[in-house]
């Protein structure tokens, strides 16, 4: 930062948090040359090897022994889950949490978006953002009526699949799932590769982080001015309209003024927590923690939906992927040695290279809108990977795509260095459990298909199941996040909602939250491509304001 910006610190648009939404969202709003855009992250640059390296994630997820990126938030004690705390790692540096997650590209299906029109948001039905998914994307394999070239999130398949992650594809068909070459074509359901955010031009394999895509390439501009290690603290109100930010950097208690917007995307947990921060949200709950009100709404925080996620490992009779043993070690090198000279082999590997998207349920199958996702690790993931044991193994997890459980943020304490509370509500919805249950069952009818079953040495979770008594106590035991939490500022046309569809906040001025948190309901798939499309649906709408104010 110069010392001139420093001193001067008034920009038409301050943005709260550089993830998906914010990074997208600062690089469109800089676009026009006319007005000045400050972006506020707490965390670093994002550029970083351990970033940009695929593999790198393995360190960034579990968030321990040193969190790397990672805000690596708890939850509290899930009820139906054995009462244990689950795990929520969320992404702490220009990119959020495209900078640590397994770079699948999914977008959901036509159905949520359609459902999102029908809940009283207006224009966000599927025809209406179909063509924001595609103005973004730069896909390998070109232009469609689905798919984009030439946008900056470059969309590539994956470099080096293993081939045991093709044999999950094989044993899904030979278990009666379709195969599937494109979940976000004109069929989601089935079988097959994920495509990935890693770049396919020079930097082939490398992580395409949304800050990598869209942010750190116009960096410069000169009415741009992007400011990390920056924690948001609170909006600064003029009355009822927002019209700053006070944040924290190097133990520093700074502002930063806005002329235009104060724009929040700091996530499903951070951004509701940002607002009851700043008086807005519960006004019972907020006067509790000395808080002033400025705007009583009470949704600030609910609605807070989760892909819950069953996690089934196995070993098995390759080494051909990721593991702990005397072949390991020495085959990283020559992994990272490859990635390093051509972008391909094992260290370019998203883990999760395949998966497939089946309906379980009933009315899933009547509407042909798939209920539940599978994402197939090429290793054994066991406790998000912060235990690590000796062997060579495969993971499967199976999660819910339209949880009926619903969960909430909450202020933990009223210093904005302190994690949120935060309870998903995991399997307290109607039916989720027993959908669950009969999900979890068509993942192992897969795993004990050809040719997968001929890979399996040992099920190390399900071995001693005989009854669905014994499959549910796995079930409660084995799952927690698969990392989709979104919905708790929703918006909505309805006067409870957080959000209108302008994705402007209700009772203020001058304020919007563009993330996942508006979502009204969970998406049917990986919410990262989704932010980054509500992100580009939102700087038209931003920029159109302005045109006509």
């Amino acid at each position: 930062m110069t010392a001139d910006r420093k001193a001067d610190m008034e920009f038409d648009y301050v943005i709260v948090g550089g993830g998906s939404g914010g990074a997208t969202l600062a690089a469109r709003l800089s676009e026009d040359r006319d007005v000045s855009v400050c972006l506020l992250e707490a965390g670093g640059d994002g550029k970083n090897l351990l970033i940009r390296l695929p593999i790198g994630a393995a360190m960034m997820v579990p968030g321990h022994p040193v969190p790397m990126h990672n805000w690596a938030f708890e939850t509290i004690p899930q009820e139906e889950l054995n009462s244990r705390r689950g795990y929520q790692p969320r992404g702490k540096a220009l990119g959020g949490s495209s900078a640590i997650n397994a770079m699948i590209y999914t977008r959901g299906h036509a159905k949520d978006y359609d459902g999102w029109a029908a809940m009283g948001c207006d224009g966000w039905g599927w025809a209406d953002v179909l063509p924001y998914f595609r103005k973004s994307e730069d896909n390998i394999r070109g232009a469609d009526d689905f798919h984009g070239e030439g946008g900056p999130l470059q969309v590539t398949d994956p470099q080096s699949p293993r081939p045991i992650s093709r044999d999950f594809v094989e044993a899904a068909v030979a278990a009666g799932v379709p195969r599937n070459g494109d979940f976000n074509g004109a069929e989601q359901e089935g079988a097959g590769l994920f495509q990935l955010t890693q770049f396919h031009d020079r930097r082939r394999g490398q992580r395409c982080s949304a800050a990598a895509a869209f942010l750190h390439p116009v960096m410069t501009r000169a009415n741009l001015e992007v400011i990390t290690h920056a924690l948001g603290r609170r909006v600064l109100f003029d009355g009822q309209k927002a019209c700053g930010v006070e944040f924290s950097q190097g133990g520093e208690i700074r502002q930063v003024k806005a002329r235009r917007e104060v724009i929040l995307c700091a996530g499903a947990l951070q951004s509701p927590q940002l607002l009851m921060l700043s008086g807005i949200g519960n006004g019972h709950q907020l006067r509790a923690h000395g808080i002033d009100v400025v705007q009583d709404l009470p949704e600030v925080g609910l609605n807070l939906q989760d892909h819950v996620d069953t996690v089934l490992g196995y070993e098995v009779n390759t080494t051909d992927l990721f593991g702990v043993g005397l072949k390991g070690g020495g085959r990283l090198i020559k992994a990272l040695r490859r990635w390093r000279k051509e972008g391909r082999g094992m260290a370019a590997s998203n883990f999760a290279e395949a998966g497939a998207f089946l309906s379980v349920g009933k009315a899933a199958q009547a509407e042909g809108w798939p209920d539940v996702q599978m994402h197939f690790v090429i290793g054994r993931l066991i406790n998000h990977a912060r235990t690590v044991k000796p062997g060579y193994g495969v993971t499967l997890h199976t999660c819910l795509l339209r949880p009926k459980s619903r969960g909430w943020v909450r202020l933990g304490t009223s210093d904005p260095a302190d994690a949120p509370m935060i309870d998903p509500g995991f399997l307290e919805g109607q039916g989720d459990a027993e959908l669950l249950l009969a999900a979890v069952k068509q993942a192992r009818a897969i795993m004990a298909a050809p040719p997968m079953a001929q890979h399996i040495t040992k099920d190390h979770d399900c071995a001693h199941v005989a009854n669905d008594a014994d499959l549910m106590a796995v079930v409660r035991e084995k799952s927690d996040t698969v990392y989709h939490p979104v919905g708790t500022c929703r918006m909505g046309s309805d006067a409870a909602s957080v959000l209108d569809p302008q994705l402007r906040v209700r009772g203020v001025e001058g304020l919007r939250v563009v993330d996942a948190s508006a979502m009204p309901q969970i998406v049917s798939g990986n919410t990262n491509a989704p932010v980054i499309m509500m992100a580009e649906k939102a700087a038209d709408m931003i920029k159109q304001a302005r045109k006509s104010a």
